[in-house]
């Protein structure tokens, strides 16, 4: 189903209640004490075309959280319109992303349609070779995306943390490595089911150790796939950056979300920095989504040579998932 958005409708001299996700507005407003109320009525309907009326934070009342139907209904009382412009929060369940469409027409904001436009486009009908860079501290925290995306995608690349459980199930040594040993088994379902499906899937063949974790730990190179008993990865190395520089330039779509190490320390920083300029190079449909990746295409200058890069954490995840959003869903037709 399509998005309703703001182009469907006339917003000629009305009232909109508008769920954004910014810092800093970046425009003159009026500063309401609260986000409902009978003060807060008043301000709104005292507004003159072009005002704009800062509510206040809608996570201070409870009944947010609960989705409370009433509390939905006092927002609702403060517009003609609603336009959810808030994809970063558009996974949560809440009165202001979900409940109060229950009380006025619904739309989605410009960053809303974006980002569903996107998202839509790489996961319904991807161009291939489509390759999935998924990084990331933890393959608990990832493998949901694994599985909902074998089915469409050519290759998966796999980096940070999470790859040295799967480097584990294939036999291979990680030293003094971070790995889930409850989620080995599932870590080799996941690998015998993307041999059978024909789908590549890279893994470090070479890394970045060092003897500790920290930001002044001395980085040391370790020219195999296998990494010694006395050492931690917290890097890919060169040759798993060249390998993986090939499968990206010559994708038609990529989706990267997770880092493919420590890139906030300088030392261990270099393969999610090549990882992102080969992103930025290719010339296939580009998307980064969750807070640690979309952090590194703006550390290291490459975000705006990125097709999309997402403003949705957990949004962008649960997205990949396959999850339903409820926040997006009270927007379709």
């Amino acid at each position: 189903m399509s998005l309703n958005t703001v182009k469907d409708l006339d917003l000629t001299n009305k009232r909109v209640l508008v769920r954004v996700d910014f810092n800093v507005p970046g425009a003159k407003v009026i500063m309401a004490p609260d986000c409902v109320g009978e003060e807060v009525e008043t301000l709104a309907k005292g507004l003159k075309s072009g005002e704009v009326l800062l509510l206040e934070n809608t996570r201070y009342h409870k009944a947010e959280k609960k989705n409370d139907k009433t509390f939905a209904k006092q927002l609702a009382q403060l517009a003609d319109v609603y336009v959810n412009d808030a994809f970063g929060t558009a996974h949560r369940a809440h009165a202001s992303t979900e409940g109060v469409t229950e009380f006025l027409p619904s739309v989605a904001g410009f960053l809303m349609e974006t980002e569903c436009t996107f998202f839509d486009k790489v996961l319904d009908a991807p161009e291939k070779p489509f390759v999935a860079i998924i990084g990331g501290a933890k393959v608990s925290s990832k493998i949901t995306v694994l599985e909902s995306m074998l089915d469409k995608c050519s290759t998966f690349v796999i980096g940070g943390g999470m790859a040295y459980t799967f480097m584990k199930v294939k036999g291979q040594t990680v030293g003094k490595s971070m790995f889930e040993e409850d989620f080995l088994e599932t870590a080799k379902k996941f690998l015998d089911d993307a041999e059978k499906a024909g789908v590549e899937v890279i893994l470090p063949v070479d890394h970045v150790c060092a003897t500790e974790f920290g930001e002044s730990a001395t980085p040391v190179a370790v020219d195999s796939v296998n990494i010694p008993d006395d050492l931690m990865a917290l890097d890919v190395g060169p040759k798993t950056s060249a390998l993986v520089k090939e499968r990206i330039l010559e994708a038609k779509t990529i989706v990267w979300n997770g880092p493919m190490g420590v890139f906030e320390f300088d030392n261990f920083a270099k393969g999610t920095k090549d990882v992102a300029s080969y992103v930025a190079a290719c010339k296939g449909v580009t998307v980064v989504g969750g807070g640690d990746s979309v952090a590194a295409v703006n550390k290291f200058g490459f975000a705006e040579q990125i097709d999309h890069v997402s403003t949705g954490g957990g949004a962008s995840l649960e997205y990949l998932e396959g999850k339903v959003l409820p926040g997006v869903v009270a927007l379709r037709k």
